[in-house]
């Protein structure tokens, strides 16, 4: 599988892969649904088009331009990383699955993913607002608010893994390890100056153990 890894389209086609996902690994959305696919052991190859530098060639597979995109063996194009690995979780053994069955930890698992997730799109909004948006243009007030809201999710985390160190489901990696390591890792990567692993001693271990395993370093994020 690791082999399939960063195929171009036409390499695709003559192998036969029965699943392309679209996008870069920059992306936490990308990132966290390549390191499912591997941990469900679901045959895939990774077509690294960018939404900016590749839109062209990406509209030709996905007109919206949205990564991740999953195309299934069938052609099915499907969009938005959640509704993937839902689908994903319904493919893949039930002893891989990745969303714990049983009624409190499920919504446990939820409640951490929902955190992770807003924690990256608060680190998106906040790249965007610096990066793409003129300096005269920026709206402190706007940028102090998703600052504020980035601090908060990652606080609620900590406390959650700091209550329960390791895995939090059992022996393996489970969806909210795996999407909150991929945030946390992503805030870090893009804004290095905002939070600081020795506030958060939890979430820099939880880290530190994911990126150690074979799954996350066959799919890094630069």
């Amino acid at each position: 599988m690791a082999q399939e890894n960063r195929l171009s389209q036409t390499d695709c086609k003559k192998r036969g892969t029965t699943m392309r996902l679209i996008g870069m690994l920059d992306s936490p959305y990308v990132r966290r649904v390549a390191i499912s696919l591997r941990l469900l052991d679901l045959p895939f190859a990774h077509v690294p088009l960018s939404v900016f530098r590749d839109f062209d060639a990406f509209a030709a597979i996905n007109p919206v331009v949205k990564a991740p995109t999953l195309v299934m063996d069938d052609g099915s194009v499907l969009l938005d990383s959640t509704l993937i690995l839902d689908t994903l979780d319904r493919l893949a053994s039930p002893a891989l699955r990745l969303t714990p069955q049983d009624g409190p930890d499920f919504v446990r698992s939820q409640r951490l993913i929902g955190l992770a997730l807003a924690a990256c799109e608060k680190s998106v909004q906040i790249v965007y607002e610096r990066n793409l948006r003129p300096a005269e243009k920026q709206h402190q007030p706007w940028l102090d608010r998703v600052e504020g809201q980035l601090r908060a999710a990652y606080a609620l985390l900590e406390t959650e893994f700091a209550a329960t160190p390791g895995w939090q489901f059992g022996p393996r990696a489970m969806q909210a390890d795996v999407t909150t390591s991929v945030s946390w890792r992503f805030t870090q990567f893009v804004l290095p100056d905002l939070l600081s692993a020795a506030d958060h001693p939890a979430l820099a271990a939880l880290s530190e153990r994911a990126e150690a395993t074979a799954a996350f370093q066959a799919s890094p994020i630069a």
